[in-house]
């Protein structure tokens, strides 16, 4: 083995070793605070939890909020794959609703005695707004993925982005509502997104039908101060 080979391995391994420490502080934060509330869970009890210094955990994450909120952070960096991976024959709201539902079925198979804590847990305001910034993350790569999707100008055409951003919406709306009722998160998911993303399939193509503005400024009659004759009174 070259001696580029060997780096080009030693780098790999440090990569995987930074992801296994991340993952580890992540998954410790989410224990403890469902265990013991989030706001009697110090940084220091991450640490040793994971078996690191508290420098270390600073190396990774600004808060323990943002170490939880890193668990969907994943999960969301993932959508734009799985929808690629999806039939193209299915409807787009199908698709999405599908992907975004399959990323959450965890949630359906907790115990009661586990679900309360962890629904009080994703109420906490602190932990909504590291959630906000990993799905705000999430909408450029989803919005390409559904360009590609749609033949759609990734970087001109409006629709791809306010879709992911309207998808994106739905899965926090689902999210909240999951923390204040009994229903299934998969499904309140699937729900909210196929609404939003049947709603903007029903209004695209209206849309593209009607077009721009074609017209020039120097086709437009100029304003003479006089009422338009063509206006009802």
């Amino acid at each position: 083995m070259d001696s580029k080979t060997t780096q080009t391995a030693s780098a790999g391994l440090r990569e995987r070793k930074k992801l296994a420490t991340k993952q580890a502080l992540a998954l410790a934060a989410m224990k403890l605070a469902v265990q013991r509330g989030l706001e009697n869970v110090r940084v220091e009890d991450i640490a040793d939890a994971a078996n690191v210094s508290r420098r270390t955990f600073t190396n990774y994450f600004a808060s323990k909020e943002e170490a939880i909120a890193s668990l969907s952070a994943g999960r969301f960096a993932r959508a734009a794959q799985s929808l690629r991976d999806r039939p193209a024959s299915e409807p787009m709201a199908d698709s999405l609703a599908e992907v975004f539902a399959a990323q959450h079925q965890a949630a359906d198979r907790l115990d009661p005695e586990r679900l309360a804590p962890v629904q009080m847990l994703m109420m906490s305001p602190a932990l909504q707004g590291e959630a906000l910034k990993t799905m705000v993350a999430a909408e450029g790569p989803l919005a390409t993925a559904i360009a590609e999707r749609t033949g759609a100008d990734p970087q001109g055409d409006l629709h791809p982005r306010v879709l992911a951003a309207a998808v994106m919406a739905a899965v926090r709306t689902a999210t909240t509502q999951w923390g204040i009722s009994d229903g299934s998160l998969p499904d309140l998911i699937r729900q909210a997104v196929r609404q939003v993303a049947e709603h903007s399939a029903s209004d695209a193509p209206a849309a593209l039908a009607a077009g721009p503005d074609d017209s020039q400024p120097g086709d437009r009659k100029p304003y003479d101060g006089k009422p338009d004759s063509n206006q009802p009174r």
